[in-house]
Order: structure tokens, then sequence, then C-alpha cells
């Protein structure tokens, strides 16, 4: 495999915005290639009505030009930048993945591109979210939830839109939002003052009943209502006086404390949307407003080339290798993604229709396997790229979800969709009919679902749903 060929495929790792730095910088280093500024019909484009994929991908060829090869090949997936590249075409991809200058001279890379850069509150908290949450659709409401902060870190919009927009009960996206409740900084994702500094008290392990009632008070608080407040409180002027400093020293707006306070949002790679014609379905198509194009400058190569010397006719022979090679790396990773996302499209197409219950089971084999590609070109194409739905924007590889099998041997369903089911029944249950772990067991194999008691109390924790014996009570003294 040559040097060509394998940063092509690395190239399919990159994200789009990722991928424009590159050519940026291709554009500045090779005088033969240009920017295309025309519209051009490309493989960009996947309209169905049964989603049909798009082409075959065509071999790239190897920039010498003496052999082809796929661009779907089983390599390692680890980018290693430990040593300069040796093939023309690669060195610069190399330079610029250490974050060096990529210049055709070799220099050092810029010392200041190394200092580690601010992280924004979205990294920020999207890092948190993939530590502390597994299950892949409440990382989807999570991501939602991240994109709804406003600049002070509070929640700004409407939790039952959302929940529509996702097709599951208001309570899920609840329990996903008091989870992220939880995370750094404290006070994050309040859905109010009031909430904020709460959220700010429990960390500090602060909130106890007067705490409690000076929040429910706060409009005393500003009148300087003292003497009502020690009423309410039902505290001392010491206690009182001790309680109003601690609420002055929390931080109403805990996303001030990063540079870049407010979520900035995902621009998505591929862009799918219904299929307006008469045979329904979705139209799959790549981003072209973030997606480069380039072409290579023939006419320029043969007006220079004629009066050069024998090294600069080599240097010309070397800038028109690497342009050809930028020009078939790129039409070949739009067709691959493109594929992939298709794939993905279909294969979840209950989700998109009726919402995040009816996720179905997915691993990189099945659609590698649909596709006749290796599953290492499906890792590498779901990594750092992002599709805008009708649900919302997601990370494709948030599609791929555990399977547990069928009941009766017939097709398995996501871990998901069984968490989902599991939540619904216990938010139906009768206080004079609480549904034990060994029930609700019994009941999902009626429904064709095989899954162990163990897996069901496992589900439930995960979701902070108590067992059956302290619902009971908390149910029978109408909490």
């Amino acid at each position: 495999m040559t040097p060509q060929l394998q940063q092509a495929i690395k190239l399919l790792q990159l994200s789009n915005m990722e991928l424009t730095n590159f050519v940026e910088q291709e554009l500045e280093r090779n005088p033969l290639l240009e920017r295309d500024e025309g519209d051009h019909d490309g493989p960009d484009e996947a309209p169905r009505p049964d989603l049909q994929p798009p082409p075959e991908p065509a071999l790239l060829d190897a920039v010498q030009g003496q052999t082809e090869s796929p661009l779907d090949i089983e390599v390692d997936n680890t980018w290693n930048n430990d040593s300069p590249s040796d093939g023309e075409g690669g060195e610069a991809f190399a330079d610029w993945g250490r974050g060096g200058s990529a210049g055709f001279d070799g220099d050092d890379g810029n010392l200041e591109q190394t200092v580690a850069r601010d992280v924004s509150l979205r990294e920020h908290l999207v890092s948190q979210l993939n530590l502390d949450i597994h299950d892949p659709a409440d990382k989807l409401i999570g991501l939602h939830l991240i994109e709804m902060l406003d600049g002070a870190g509070w929640i700004g919009g409407d939790l039952a839109e959302l929940a529509a927009q996702l097709g599951c009960d208001v309570a899920h996206v609840e329990a996903v939002l008091a989870r992220l409740q939880r995370f750094d900084p404290p006070g994050i994702f309040a859905r109010g003052l009031k909430e904020c500094l709460a959220l700010q008290l429990i960390d500090r392990n602060r909130y106890d009943p007067a705490m409690a009632a000076l929040l429910d008070h706060l409009d005393m608080l500003a009148r300087r209502d003292l003497a009502g407040l020690l009423r309410v409180c039902g505290v001392d002027s010491d206690d009182l006086a001790e309680m109003i400093g601690e609420i002055r020293a929390l931080d109403p707006k805990p996303a001030l404390a990063f540079d870049h306070a407010v979520a900035q949002p995902v621009t998505p790679d591929v862009l799918m949307r219904a299929n307006p014609g008469a045979g329904g379905g979705w139209i799959v198509e790549l981003n072209t407003e973030t997606l480069p194009r380039v072409l290579v400058n023939t006419r320029y190569y043969a007006h220079v080339a004629k009066g050069a010397t024998k090294d600069d006719k080599t240097y010309l022979s070397e800038r028109l290798q690497s342009a050809n090679w930028l020009v078939k790396s790129l039409h070949q990773r739009a067709t691959t993604i493109l594929k992939v996302a298709t794939e993905i499209v279909q294969q979840q197409d209950a989700f998109f229709v009726k919402g995040v219950r009816h996720l179905r089971p997915l691993v990189l084999r099945d659609i590698a396997t649909a596709i006749s590609m290796h599953e290492s070109t499906v890792s590498r194409v779901t990594a750092n790229k992002y599709m805008q739905t009708p649900r919302g924007i997601y990370e494709l590889k948030y599609f791929f979800t555990q399977a547990i099998a069928a009941a009766s041997g017939g097709e398995a369903h996501s871990a998901e969709a069984v968490r989902d089911r599991i939540k619904t029944m216990i938010d139906r249950e009768e206080p004079s009919d609480i549904l034990s772990d060994d029930k609700i067991v019994e009941l999902l194999k009626t429904d064709g679902i095989d899954i162990a008691r163990r897996t069901v109390a496992k589900y439930r924790e995960a979701m902070r749903i108590p067992s059956s014996v302290q619902r009971r009570r908390e149910k029978a003294l109408g909490v």
C-alpha cells in the first residue's frame, strides 16, 4: 500500500471542518491547486424512495498512475506521526497532523500551535457525558440538552418539545436532565435562578430545609425583608446572616467561567431530510457548504513547464501528482461517507419515523456487510462525523447500539428500546400493583423480549429508578 493511499484512508477520519483546514494548507503550498467555485453535480446526494445507495466508489489511482488500489482496505486504524511520510502528497498531511506549518521546505512546526487551547463549555460537558452516560438513547437526549443551554448555562428550551422531537416521554428527558445537573460546573443545566443556586448548594452539601426556604423566598431577600426571612426559615439572625453570605458566594451564571461560554452548535457533515416525492423516504446528502472542493490547474502546469529547468520540472511533476492525489482522495472520501450514512439511515428508519424507542440494534459489522466494506472503514467514517436529521444532529457512531435477543428467536431488540419499555412500565404502574424485576421480565417475555432479571435490575438502576420495595413505600406516602 502506497503512502498516498495510506493518507487517503486517514482522510476518512477527518470531519468536513478538519478536512477544510487541511485543504487550505494544500492550496497554499501547491500552485497547481485552486478552489472549485462552481456548482458541479457530484456524488453528494442519494435520493430514495427505497434509499438506494450511491454508486460504488471508484478505485483510487496511485499517484504514480501505475496501479489501482481500493480505498476500502483493512489497515491499522491508528494514526502515528512519529516519522515523516516518505511519499509525495503525504508529507503535508503528516506535518499538518503534528500541528506543523506543512511547508514544502520542511520548517519546524509553529510552537504557538502546540500550546493547549481553552476548552469550550460544550467540549467540557460532552466529555462528561461520554464518561457518565453509556446508554446511547440517553446520550442522544443529553446532546440535545447541551445544545439547549443559554449563555448563563441554564436550560433555555421546552423539555416537552424535545421529548416530542425524539419520540419519548417527558419523564425520560427529565431523568437525563437530572443526571446532567450533577455535571461540572455546579449549577449547570438549571431551569432558573432558584434551581441553579440549589444545585450548587447540593454540591457543597449545604442544602437543608432552611436553605430551601430561603431559596423559595428570594424576593424577600431582594427586598431585604430580614424579619420575614427569619420567620420563614426558622433560624436566628446569626444563622440567617451566614446563609445569606453563602448565597452571595454562589455563581448564578456558571457557564461564564468558560471563555467560550455558549455551546456552539455542531456543523453537520451529512444532511438528511424527508423526500417530498410521492415515493416518500429520505434524501441523504453531504453538506456541501462545509465540503472543500479543489481543481487541478493543468493549463497552468503546461504553461509553466514549457520553459522550466530540469529541477523545476521535477518539482512541478511532484506538485501535479500531489494535486491529482488530493482530488481523487476527496472524491473517494465523499462517496464512501455518503454510502455509509445512507445505509445507517436505511437501517435506523424506524427511529427516524417513530422515535428513540425504535432505535434498532446495529453494529459496525451490519453496515460493513450491507455495503461490502471493511469494519475498519466504517469505523473511520463514523468517527467525528455528524448528521443533521429531522430529530436533531447526531454523531454517526451513536446509531450503533447493543442488541438483546428476541425470546422466540426473531429479530433482536436494541438495549435502548428495552430500557424505554422498562421505564414506561414503571411510570404506568399503580400504587397497588408495583412491578418487581421478575414481573417485568415476565411482561417483556410476553412481548418477545428475552432478558435476564439481573439485566432488568441493571437497566433500572442506570436510569436511577428505585427498587420495587422502595417505590411501594414512596407511593404509599404519596411521594
